[in-house]
């Protein structure tokens, strides 16, 4: 089971809304599947060009590994030299930060990742909770 098209982009959509509702710095905001492919994105004007990596690299720790982006600074924090070696293993892509949301459907199945940068981490994944529950799906800090 993977995420639509359609979905995504609801999940973009509302993200960013609920950024502008929030008051938050220019978001970026990226979709994966559950294989960490790029299903949708989108950068508000004003946000850095590099905010793209930095989404990606949010959603795709999470979706790689399974972890929310929550989960994923808790172990770093704990055991450094374990992400160290998984950031190696994914070639660097990986930014164990909230921000990056684990996305389940109603039965629990991982159906990818969303990664938010552009505030903090913790606005960024409130955002993305917004987006996320708008679609009709789960998500996991």
């Amino acid at each position: 089971m993977t995420i639509s098209l359609r979905k995504a982009r609801t999940i973009v959509r509302k993200t960013l809304e609920k950024g502008r509702e929030m008051e938050l710095k220019p978001l970026s905001v990226i979709v994966l599947d559950a294989g960490g492919h790029v299903q949708a994105f989108e950068r508000e004007d004003g946000a850095a060009p590099g905010r793209f990596a930095i989404a990606q690299g949010k959603a795709y720790g999470a979706v790689m590994l399974g972890m929310a982006g929550t989960a994923q600074m808790k172990r770093a924090e704990d055991q450094a030299y374990f992400m160290a070696a998984v950031n190696g293993v994914f070639g660097g892509q990986v930014v164990p930060v909230p921000g990056g949301v684990l996305l389940r459907d109603r039965k629990g199945a991982v159906l990818g990742a969303v990664g938010v940068t552009g505030d903090t981490s913790d606005n960024d994944a409130e955002a993305a909770m917004a987006g996320i529950s708008a679609a009709g799906l789960e998500g996991e800090i």
